[in-house]
C-alpha cells in the first residue's frame, strides 16, 4: 500500500523530484532572505549608534521593532 503511494501511479519519481527541488529552493530562499536581513539589521544599529543618546532613547521608546533589532544584536543599553 506505501509503495502505490509512493509510485503514485508510474508518476512517483516526477512528483516526489518536483516536490524535492521546491524544498531546496524555498530553503535557498529563506536562508539568503534571512542573511539579507541580519546584514540591513546590522547596518541599521550601526546607523542608530551614531545618533545622540537623547535621540536613541526617544527612538527606542517609541518603536517595538527597533528595540528587538537591538535586543538580537546585544545592544540594548
Amino acid at each position: 500500500m506505501i509503495s502505490e503511494f509512493l509510485q503514485m501511479g508510474g508518476y512517483g519519481f516526477y512528483v516526489w523530484a518536483s516536490f524535492l527541488i521546491v524544498f531546496v529552493f524555498c530553503s535557498l530562499l529563506f536562508y539568503s532572505t534571512r542573511k539579507t536581513l541580519k546584514k540591513y539589521e546590522k547596518e541599521f544599529t550601526k546607523e542608530l549608534e551614531k545618533l545622540p543618546a537623547k535621540h536613541k532613547k526617544r527612538i527606542k521608546k517609541s518603536s517595538k521593532v527597533i528595540s528587538s533589532i537591538l535586543a538580537s544584536q546585544n545592544k540594548l543599553s
